[in-house]
């Protein structure tokens, strides 16, 4: 679809963007399979308008998720309008800055910031199963998608992108230890989580976190919803930071007269296992079969962090030892390319 054509759906909708004084501007987003557009009438009315295809399913979730999750009081883009024949979705501008934006601010005022980040997601978590009804999101978390999301990472990042041969491949993924984790995660109580409650997808706006590209949302476990912001690559807060945000989201439920869930503290390290093999997956994937590159330079980050939470997992010591082979390559790597960048011309 043209961008004369975008304008012009627009303004069948939204009288007061007249195609001859709207500008239309594409934005940059992620791995997304989505495209975003920001429409802009001077002097200062905008919208976000996302065109979406119809290969996954989820995206046609959008509006009506949103919508429920302003229905809960959780702060995320107001639902204008949406066309799922077209594959078209008008929603609220909120501008450009997200929590990852602000990865280099002092801790007071980053720290804040997730702190707003972690309230909305509790409501989501503490509210969002007890009043979903019939709304309908994507299947629930179970233990055939935790060892799909094991087997991500085997095939696309130890498989596609470092190379390791089909036998050390095989033996890895047959480890005794990853099935027990699927199964013992799938037994724990659901709630209705995000699914990529990462840094880029929390918009921050006068202070406050609005949760975005959420139309992967389904039941699950909270524990991975907070593993995936507090181990987030493209971030990598310390184990002080983590700790002390993991603790004030438990403080949540307390304040609000109800017990955390069981997966917070046992099933914490598995849950960001999880998160962590399902991310280096996708960089994977992302970097490699659909060209993203970008998403490549993410892979270090995420390995050191994949052997941090390993390191506190027996019966994992084998994957244990081939991450930090891959991470002391990786790193290698990294330097190689920086000692070349640095060399005159």
């Amino acid at each position: 679809m043209l961008l004369d054509q975008l304008l012009a759906e627009t303004a069948h909708r939204f009288p007061q963007y007249e195609p001859d004084r709207t500008w239309i501007t594409k934005l940059e987003k992620g791995g997304s399979d989505r495209e975003f557009y920001r429409i802009r009438v001077e002097p200062s009315s905008s919208l976000i308008l996302v065109r979406y295809g119809k290969s996954r399913l989820e995206n046609a979730l959008h509006g009506p998720l949103g919508d429920f999750l302003h229905s809960l009081g959780v702060r995320s883009p107001r639902i204008y309008s949406q066309d799922p024949l077209q594959g078209l979705l008008w929603i609220e501008d909120l501008g450009d800055s997200d929590l990852w934006s602000y990865r280099n601010a002092p801790w007071p005022e980053l720290g804040s910031l997730y702190r707003s980040a972690l309230r909305e997601i509790f409501t989501l978590h503490a509210k969002g199963e007890r009043r979903l009804g019939g709304l309908r999101t994507e299947p629930p978390f179970t233990r055939d998608l935790y060892a799909w999301e094991q087997g991500y990472f085997f095939r696309n990042c130890l498989g596609r992108f470092f190379h390791l041969d089909a036998g050390p491949l095989s033996r890895l993924s047959a480890l005794p230890r990853l099935t027990w984790i699927a199964e013992r995660l799938a037994a724990f109580p659901r709630h209705l989580i995000h699914r990529d409650f990462q840094s880029k997808n929390v918009l921050i706006r006068a202070g406050q976190a609005y949760l975005i590209d959420f139309q992967g949302m389904r039941l699950g476990l909270p524990a991975y919803d907070l593993a995936s912001l507090l181990y987030d690559p493209y971030v990598g807060l310390d184990a002080e930071r983590r700790t002390e945000l993991r603790s004030y989201y438990a403080s949540l439920w307390r304040e609000d007269s109800l017990r955390p869930p069981e997966d917070l503290e046992e099933a914490f390290d598995w849950a960001a296992l999880q998160r962590l093999m399902q991310a280096l997956g996708a960089y994977g994937y992302l970097g490699l079969v659909k060209k993203k590159e970008e998403f490549l330079s993410h892979i270090p980050v995420a390995l050191r962090l994949l052997a941090e939470v390993l390191r506190r997992i027996p019966g994992l010591e084998p994957l244990l030892a081939q991450v930090e082979l891959c991470l002391a390559a990786s790193e290698q790597e990294t330097r190689k390319r920086g000692r070349e960048a640095s060399r005159p011309a």
